[in-house]
């Protein structure tokens, strides 16, 4: 089993250095995949209504016997923007988590058109004060809005979990979310579907550390300050994710890595994608 790191949260609560993603995670192969996460030291857990696997995530969790050491993370969808909607939306998400808590609680996307992503985080507010939820966030939010969701409501997202790897490095974010207190979360840090793990700076550093390319660059995201959260159903690749906190990266070669920079991959512009 492998110890991963944590950090502490503005917010006080302890916070994993890196995480396992569940999307299509579904099904009773779904279930034992997360499970096996678990069982090989991943501690946080990330989830989504629309993921449609909540039900599988609180199974796993109920299995692994160790329910006060895990961070369940889930998220509202866009449908459910809105006071009264956000908190029907996490009552609908307890119940399939068969949970009495949700860790952490993100807004999926802003869908700034809709303009209702300030009531769905005084809701969210209201639920950490209840006890339902822990720790509160966003996911995809840019620096203007999460700087009008602290300014209309007093609460800094304990978390932002965006698009974030080598292609889209994301520093003037990072650096807003390192002065207001902000978790950078990297959702795709392996850059899904392209070429990444064979461009030859990261095959190269991988040579040299003795690890594989993989490796290197969730290294990189952990030293960049981001968890990230990369997705496995296999048990061996699980432990190879997460056994990267003794890989020593220069502040050179760290940069080498944010070299490949060339911006977003799967046109998610938080501005303009919305999602329901």
């Amino acid at each position: 089993m492998v110890t991963i790191p944590r950090v502490t949260l503005d917010d006080g609560a302890t916070f994993p250095e890196l995480g396992l993603g569940t999307y299509n995670l579904r099904g009773e192969d779904g279930t034992a995949a997360i499970v096996s996460a678990i069982e090989n030291g991943y501690r946080l857990l990330d989830s989504a209504v629309n993921y449609e696997n909540e039900a599988e995530v609180g199974e796993a969790v109920r299995r692994s016997g160790i329910r006060d050491e895990l961070i369940v993370t889930t998220k509202i969808p866009g449908r459910d923007h809105g006071y009264d909607e956000a908190i029907r939306s996490a009552e609908g998400s307890l119940e399939r988590l068969g949970l009495d808590r949700i860790d952490l609680y993100l807004i999926h996307w802003p869908n700034p058109s809709v303009d209702r992503y300030v009531d769905t985080f005084r809701a969210m507010i209201a639920l950490r004060e209840e006890g339902r939820v822990g720790s509160v966030g966003v996911s995809n939010f840019t620096e203007p809005m999460l700087t009008r969701l602290i300014d209309e409501t007093g609460v800094v997202p304990a978390v932002n979990q965006v698009e974030l790897h080598p292609y889209f490095p994301q520093a003037a974010l990072r650096a807003f979310h390192a002065e207001h207190g902000i978790r950078t979360e990297s959702w795709s840090p392996l850059a899904r579907r392209s070429e990444l793990l064979r461009e030859p700076v990261i095959v190269e550093l991988a040579e040299r550390h003795g690890v594989t390319p993989t490796q290197v660059v969730l290294r990189w995201h952990t030293l960049l300050g981001s968890t990230p959260i990369p997705k496995s159903a296999d048990p061996a690749r699980q432990i190879e994710n997460a056994d990267v906190f003794g890989i020593g990266l220069s502040l050179d070669e760290i940069a080498a890595v944010t070299g490949l920079q060339r911006g977003r991959l799967w046109d998610g512009d938080p501005d303009t994608h919305e999602e329901m």
